[in-house]
């Protein structure tokens, strides 16, 4: 090593050779590598403007001033270290340093804060006996500060103004006055803080003496602040970030400048994503609600894939079912245990608008008094002993889809004021949460108790009553529809068998018989079981159904028709079968196949209507006539 080398290398002053036109380093004294937060060796061939992400500007500047004269230099220049974690403030002299090929500049980069404390030290005195002489100077600088940045103060996009050391403004650019409101004439010479800086966004004052702006000339450090408010003239709050750079003159804090930019759009941004995540994690909480309770129903509910009947009875019922499931009632669906109201629930549900969304059902029944609350409306974390997390309730869980309230009767007395208020302002809170949610949620309820008379016994909300029961539909039990008994036990043979891979089971008519003598008290559900059962047993391909029997069990006393509902005899059906079918008659002129006539008005098949006329000894033709006077 030369000595040359040896003075370039062992420098306290840092020194670095770049080649202007690739940007990158050539050689680097150790100084230099410590200042750029370096190891020994690790700046070669690196990209000198890595350093400057800051000031990218303000380089490009010195560099072409540089290789136009030879030499520049630049004071205040801020350096970062390419991880953002580091960065300090430099003056930087550059010159020419030619060679046989092409052109290298040599740089010098001094800490500014060090050559600012010697030069400090030094013009203390002088700065304290310059008196108005020096304010003077220092209003110049400023003046000198606008005049030749004028064209760059003019064309930025982000505010910008100067404030001296008592915190009045020397220059605003176009871009401030925009977006504060303020003519720089307004603000020129004024405590600008107090103009748009001298509350909180709370409203709360927000003295000088705690500002980073102010802080930035009187410590000489830069200040940058990404979360305040600068307050138009008409009074109302910007979000913005700002950086405050102190501005010296001859070593002497003499003011800063503010660069500024309006951050509006940025935080509603923020807020909408943060809106956003938070609907997110909601809908993930109900799907994963909606999930398990998905696979709780499949494990529990496999049964009644469609309804199996055709006698009067079952037809009425799906004639209501037709007539209600397009609209939003409410339905009340009553009847004995096991004739099958959910099914019929379902069944609304599925031609419904809102078929897309899954049925919600609750067992009433089966919930604990003291957690209808939460059962129902949800609960947040904490609102009592074991409620661990936030849990979604049943209604929510519901929202645009129907929910089904099995055995609607055994809710507390206590609990159906807040069920009745659901039902009628679709809007609840969790247990524990005081924010009101809104829903919208069609409810269907079943019951195999007398509503009406737990009405009169005080067991049950009246309120409550007339609202679930807007359109009643009674499941009638299987004893009053035995025509529909051996469709459903091949419905059932054909599921049961293939559950416990027997497909080829049959019964004989006499087995059928035996189960058309039966009272069935536990209706469909019984059949099912019982069917179940003898598939079981059975060790050939026969059931057998001779343990049944033939005398009336006792019916199951849970369930007490509703007085308001006649149930009718066989006569009382017939008669209205007949007026039915005289009134659909009338109705289509006496026209019975094809659209519009008749059997497609009772959707039954034409042949099986004219098969009823006859029998009931109706006269088609005095329909056709439009005659009022019928022959019977």
């Amino acid at each position: 090593m030369n000595i040359t080398q040896a003075i370039f290398s062992s420098s306290p002053l840092s020194q670095i050779l770049v080649d202007p036109f690739s940007d990158k380093i050539l050689l680097a004294n150790s100084s230099a590598e410590t200042l750029l937060w370096s190891k020994p060796g690790e700046l070669n061939s690196k990209a000198f403007s890595l350093f400057f992400a800051g000031a990218f500007p303000e380089l490009i500047t010195l560099t072409q001033d540089v290789l136009e004269n030879g030499k520049a230099w630049y004071s205040e220049l801020t350096l970062r270290s390419p991880d953002g974690a580091h960065q300090c403030v430099v003056d930087i002299t550059g010159f020419i340093t030619s060679d046989s090929d092409n052109q290298i500049i040599t740089f010098y980069l001094q800490d500014s804060q060090e050559i600012n404390r010697n030069r400090d030290t030094a013009a203390a005195h002088r700065h304290y006996v310059s008196g108005i002489s020096q304010w003077r100077r220092v209003e110049k600088v400023f003046q000198e500060i606008e005049k030749d940045n004028q064209l760059i103060l003019s064309a930025a996009g982000e505010g910008i103004y100067g404030v001296d050391g008592q915190g009045r403004t020397t220059f605003v650019n176009p871009a401030a006055e925009e977006l504060l409101g303020w003519p720089g004439e307004e603000l020129v010479g004024k405590d600008i803080h107090a103009m748009i800086h001298h509350s909180h966004e709370s409203g709360c004052t927000y003295p000088s003496n705690d500002c980073p702006i102010h802080a930035s000339f009187c410590d000489g450090t830069v200040h940058r602040v990404v979360d305040e408010v600068f307050w138009h003239k008409e009074g109302n709050p910007i979000p913005v970030e700002y950086t405050s750079t102190p501005i010296k003159d001859n070593g002497h804090l003499v003011g800063a400048v503010v660069i500024f930019r309006d951050v509006t759009e940025q935080k509603n941004s923020q807020k909408n994503l943060l809106k956003a995540l938070t609907e997110i994690e909601s809908l993930k909480q109900r799907l994963e609600q909606e999930n398990a309770y998905l696979q709780e129903e499949i494990k529990v509910h496999g049964n009644y894939q469609n309804i199996v009947g055709k006698s009067y009875a079952m037809k009425s019922i799906i004639n209501q079912i037709d007539l209600v499931a397009p609209t939003d009632a409410t339905v009340l669906i009553t009847g004995e245990s096991g004739t099958g109201k959910e099914l019929i629930a379902r069944a609304i549900h599925e031609t419904s608008e809102r078929s897309n969304r899954t049925m919600i059902r609750v067992n009433c029944a089966a919930i604990p008094r003291d957690l209808f609350e939460s059962e129902f409306f949800g609960h947040i974390k904490g609102a009592f002993t074991g409620a661990v997390n936030n849990r979604v309730g049943r209604f929510e869980l519901a929202d645009e889809g129907t929910l089904f309230l099995d055995e609607v009767g055994e809710i507390p007395l206590e609990q159906q004021g807040k069920l009745l208020r659901v039902l009628q302002e679709q809007q609840f809170e969790r247990v524990g949460d005081g924010k009101t949610r809104h829903v919208n949620v069609r409810v269907i309820a079943a019951t195999n108790q007398n509503l009406k008379k737990l009405v009169e016994e005080k067991a049950f909300r009246e309120d409550l009553y007339f609202r679930l029961n807007v359109f009643p539909i009674e499941s009638v039990p299987l004893r009053q529809r035995k025509e529909d008994i051996p469709s459903l036990t091949m419905h059932f043979i054909e599921k049961t068998g293939l559950k416990f891979n027997k497909p080829h089971m049959k019964i004989s008519v006499a087995q059928t018989n035996q189960l058309l003598n039966y009272d069935w008290p536990g209706n469909i559900r019984e059949l099912e079981n019982v069917i179940e059962r003898q598939m079981i047993v059975s060790k050939g391909n026969q059931l057998v159904f001779d343990n049944l029997p033939i005398a009336k069990e006792t019916v199951d006393k849970s369930y007490t028709p509703d007085n308001s509902h006649h149930i009718m005899t066989d006569n009382e059906r017939k008669s209205q079968m007949k007026a039915d079918i005289i009134e659909v008659l009338k109705a289509s002129k006496g026209k019975i196949y094809g659209e519009n006539g008749a059997a497609s008005i009772m959707n039954i098949k034409p042949t099986t209507l004219s098969s009823r006329i006859k029998k009931y000894g109706i006269n088609v033709t005095d329909f056709k006539n439009n005659d009022s006077k019928v022959s019977t």
